[in-house]
């Protein structure tokens, strides 16, 4: 108890809790604003804690990523504009509940389950942290293969529209995937001969603006009115707490339980662990045609999940030193500058330091909900101005965020392309999730299904053969059979 006693010791300071307040403050300020990230606003701690002792930046790190995420649902929510990645998933299902008045239920509902969801990872990081490092290093190409296969079919749930228009939407995030000299071969796709395009596509400004930037031209093209909410107040967020806590316990807790399994494994991260939730909550809801309509379910499960997923993507980083998300690269590099150098001997010679890091973890998450209330009361304020006003400052933001990724003019002009295909897809029913998805995974199964074939000589049935694999394999097939099982029953059944 001596070690646990000096980590909380050592968070209990006037200096620290001060730091971790003002990082958490920060971390709302830029998860609000569309176009910047939370992986933006750590980086942009990094040199601020340069002038820290090691507590205190560790803290301002966690603070301030735990915050960034859960403030990334404002604008999602108000403006139908994700302010991270974390919040895309489930971006079109929180407009809609703005659209029928019911903003402060979904952001309530954002408040509460991101808090717990932060907890329920954080929970697991201090309980289980070596052992579940040590089954996440165990995936190979074959685990991660299936892993991005179960999340690219999950687009089959996420579109609301027509199953072919999600597919085609699909296929167009795996071709843009594709681009660039990122690939096995390292051969040179799809870049006509262009420099830039050598890079590949960059996820975030693919992102802002297939969301974002789509909705500055979707109010250009139809006068800029005012925003139809304007007129609703953020009277209690607190509203039906209760009521959803007692009814939707199982959509939190499966999405805390796979946002923290998703954080965990290396690479992945709360953007990938939403996606997946929000699919899952659609696939086992028992009212799946109340999705895409404005209905909380699939957003509780969502939110859990992503802040979930960022305390599980510590553990791989504690433990053994490896990222579980950007985020933890950029928290790595600062533990090795600050003389914590993860590891297993970190939990031998400086276990005061690891509970400190628990101790932490713990106070961020609380310290959501009254912070995150009041964040709340300042984000319905962005609904009186007027949406002429308001369009401009937005797009200046995406064009900061979208050259803030490498410092590059072609992130903007990413950007800016993306924004009009993502208008372009709207007009004509075709849903962007699907889209984003395919962005987000498409390198990742392409790569693991290389290596994996080579490493299997060509055999296919390889991919069954390590037991982990096997188990992620007949779950991805059950998940896209499972649905043709189900039509198929009900032609029997009528016929």
């Amino acid at each position: 108890m001596g070690a646990v006693e000096a980590g909380i010791a050592m968070v209990m300071r006037f200096d620290v809790i001060l730091t971790i307040l003002a990082a958490a403050a920060f971390g709302i300020v830029v998860g609000a604003i569309p176009g910047l990230t939370a992986t933006m606003a750590i980086a942009l701690l990094v040199p601020i804690t340069f002038f820290m002792e090691p507590i205190p930046a560790v803290g301002a790190m966690i603070a301030c990523s735990a915050m960034a995420i859960f403030a990334g649902d404002i604008p999602s929510t108000l403006m139908r504009m994700p302010g991270t990645p974390a919040s895309a998933a489930y971006t079109d299902e929180c407009y809609a509940m703005t659209r029928k008045g019911e903003a402060e239920v979904a952001l309530g509902a954002n408040v509460l389950f991101s808090a717990l969801g932060g907890l329920f990872g954080t929970a697991v990081l201090i309980v289980a942290a070596p052992l579940l490092a040590e089954v996440a290093l165990g995936f190979s190409s074959f685990e991660y293969f299936w892993l991005a296969l179960l999340g690219l079919s999950c687009a089959i749930f996420i579109g609301t529209g027509a199953p072919l228009k999600g597919l085609l939407s699909l296929l167009l995030g795996l071709f843009f995937a594709t681009i660039g000299l990122d690939n096995p071969a390292g051969i040179p796709r799809f870049t006509f001969g262009n420099a830039e395009l050598l890079s590949g596509v960059d996820f975030i400004p693919a992102m802002i603006g297939l969301f974002a930037v789509s909705e500055v031209l979707r109010a250009m093209a139809s006068g800029a009115p005012d925003w139809e909410m304007r007129q609703t107040a953020m009277r209690n967020p607190l509203k039906g707490w209760g009521r959803m806590f007692v009814t939707y316990w199982p959509q939190q807790l499966r999405g805390n339980i796979t946002g923290t399994a998703i954080g965990i494994l290396p690479g992945a991260g709360a953007d990938i662990a939403a996606w997946v939730s929000y699919a899952m909550s659609r696939k086992f809801s028992k009212t799946p045609e109340k999705f895409g309509t404005g209905h909380v379910e699939g957003i509780i499960e969502s939110t859990s999940s992503n802040n979930a997923a960022l305390a599980g993507a510590w553990v791989p980083a504690l433990v053994f030193g490896i990222p579980g998300d950007s985020i933890t690269a950029i928290v790595i590099g600062v533990l090795y500058l600050k003389g914590l150098n993860p590891g297993p001997t970190l939990f031998l010679n400086n276990p005061q330091a690891i509970y400190a890091v628990f101790t932490i973890f713990i106070l961020a998450n609380l310290a959501m909900i009254p912070l995150g209330l009041a964040a709340l009361k300042a984000g319905t304020a962005l609904l009186r101005v007027p949406r002429k006003l308001m369009m401009p400052i937005i797009l200046v933001f995406c064009i900061v965020g979208a050259y803030a990724v490498n410092n590059s003019v072609y992130g903007v002009v990413l950007m800016l392309g993306f924004g009009v295909l993502g208008f372009l897809m709207e007009e004509h029913g075709v849903p962007i999730a699907p889209c984003v998805l395919g962005i987000v995974l498409g390198k990742l199964l392409e790569e693991a299904f290389v290596t994996s074939m080579i490493k299997a000589d060509g055999q296919l049935l390889a991919f069954f053969e390590r037991p982990m694999a096997a188990g992620l394999g007949v779950l991805t097939l059950l998940v896209l059979c499972l649905p043709l099982l189900g039509r198929l029953r009900r032609a029997l059944r009528s016929a």
